[in-house]
């Protein structure tokens, strides 16, 4: 994910412009604490950010807002769409290798982003069905944002 670095006086300007589009995070916080949510925020938390940022820039870090999937989750009031992220584990040694599944972070909050589990999120079953393919995947994707790119690729 492009990650601007607060203590970087060229991005800081970018995040201090564009705070209602980006997800702000501190440096050394954790469980999704300490962060703000720009497209979620009221103006007052986004104002409340932009002074903590100017106050201690090498504190945070910034990056742009991602867009979750949804999935069926099993919730109070039944069956619901909650946003999703998948941690694919990656084994690293001789070679490196994506292993088949991975850790599904789930918000089970209606609406929210926040998967972290001391937030309340929880986690799903990864099952990934059908034969593995032979080599490498050319499949990729890139995101521009603020001058930095991002390139994923399948497996």
């Amino acid at each position: 994910v492009p990650t601007w670095m607060c203590r970087k006086p060229d991005d800081l300007q970018y995040v201090l412009a564009h705070l209602k589009d980006l997800v702000v995070k501190e440096v050394h916080g954790a469980g999704g604490y300490g962060m703000l949510i720009g497209p979620a925020a009221t103006q007052a938390e986004i104002e409340e950010f932009r002074r903590a940022l100017i106050a201690n820039p090498a504190g945070y870090i910034a990056q742009p807002t991602l867009s979750l999937s949804s999935c069926p989750t099993y919730v109070d009031s039944g069956i619901a769409p909650r946003h999703i992220d998948l941690r694919p584990f990656v084994l690293s040694g001789r070679e490196v290798q994506m292993v088949a599944g991975g850790l599904t972070r789930v918000a089970l909050q209606e609406g929210s982003l926040v998967v972290n589990s001391s937030q309340g999120g929880g986690t799903k079953d990864t099952w990934v069905l059908g034969e593995p393919t032979a080599g490498p995947s050319v499949q990729t994707q890139s995101q521009t944002m603020g001058g930095m790119t991002q390139t994923q690729g399948g497996f």
